[in-house]
């Protein structure tokens, strides 16, 4: 926003448009911003929605290909340990999964370690600076 500058405005009031005009600025960027996140909030969800189709679909062929695994089993031994031995093996891959999905989570941590040590670091200086 280009304005003109009269020679009769005060200092004071050159500054006054010029805070009006920042305030203005920074609200025009929160409310890009906004809008940015909005959308790709949208976004994350729909490939949430479809991420949840493709567990649901993954785990009935699971399911399927395990009775077809049991099912062919049958042919060489009875009918009960075909099932039992499909059955043995999917705990034994759900357990390894699961162990490794909580050796990850433990490393996971939720606040950003960086971030934090720089909020410190600010209040620190700020605290200085009114001492």
């Amino acid at each position: 926003m280009a304005t003109r500058v009269d020679d009769d405005r005060s200092v004071g009031q050159l500054l006054g448009d010029v805070t009006r005009e920042l305030q203005a600025l920074v609200r025009k960027e929160l409310e890009l911003a906004r809008a940015e996140t909005k959308e790709e909030l949208q976004r994350a969800g729909a490939a949430g929605k479809r991420f949840g189709v493709a567990g649901l679909a993954g785990s009935l062929a699971v399911v399927m290909l395990s009775f077809a695994a049991a099912w062919a089993l049958t042919a060489v031994m009875p009918t009960g340990w075909a099932f039992f031995a499909v059955g043995v093996v999917l705990g034994l891959v759900a357990a390894a999964m699961s162990l490794q999905g909580r050796r990850r989570l433990r490393e996971f941590h939720p606040v950003p370690q960086e971030t934090a040590e720089t909020l410190k670091e600010d209040v620190q200086w700020l605290k200085s600076r009114k001492s």
